[in-house]
């Protein structure tokens, strides 16, 4: 039985920092963050694969982190300088395999956590 359970979200203001946390049952190749703002897709925002490579979107590349605490089986996603653009739901993701050998911003993840909300004013 696996569970992803995501916490730490909430309203911050501009330029605020915000750090995100999935706490995860098992163990996957890849995992990652997404989100999904008002009346947009959802998109893929950072990825971690078992042996410690990420991937970031653009837009936030230089601002998040993305990391585990192997130990405590817990994903996070710390987040910087947040602006309104970084308004959404914020999902975990995971996988139990990669692509090709890389962990990617879309597609392949069979599992996914509840959701925690950010919005930045």
């Amino acid at each position: 039985h696996v569970q992803l359970v995501e916490s730490g979200g909430g309203s911050v203001q501009t330029g605020g920092n915000l750090t995100l946390a999935c706490a995860a049952s098992g163990t996957f190749v890849c995992m990652a963050w997404f989100r999904q703002a008002s009346g947009k897709e959802r998109e893929g925002i950072a990825t971690i694969k078992s042996g410690g490579s990420t991937t970031y979107l653009d837009s936030v590349s230089g601002r998040f982190t993305i990391s585990k605490d192997n130990a405590k089986n817990i994903l996070y996603l710390q987040m910087d300088s947040l602006n309104p653009e970084d308004t959404g739901m914020y999902y975990c993701a995971a996988s139990p395999m990669s692509f090709f050998g890389f962990c990617r911003l879309s597609g392949s993840y069979s599992y996914w956590g509840q959701g925690t909300q950010v919005t930045v004013s």
